[in-house]
């Protein structure tokens, strides 16, 4: 939630006449301001683009599933190696 010390922009976006409409009809069901609304938006998007980032981080351990005992033994037997 926005409070009055909070750093605040002004923006203008260009929205076509559909989603100006549907968006006042959700604002009307959810007894918000159409600011508010934009606001949930954009913390929703951002929200799932950093999900996105960080499961794809950890993308190398979607490809080999194998235990990290497993794994570990393979590496050390290199050193056992002559």
């Amino acid at each position: 939630m926005m409070t009055w010390y909070d750093a605040v922009m002004r923006t203008i976006i260009d929205l076509p006449q559909a989603q100006l409409d549907a968006l006042a009809q959700l604002c009307a069901r959810e007894g918000i301001s159409r600011a508010e609304a934009i606001r949930r938006a954009v913390d929703s998007l951002l929200a799932s683009r950093v999900k996105e980032i960080q499961e794809s981080a950890f993308g190398i351990w979607t490809h080999d599933r194998r235990d990290a005992e497993e794994i570990l033994d393979e590496l050390r037997a290199d050193w056992d190696r002559p």
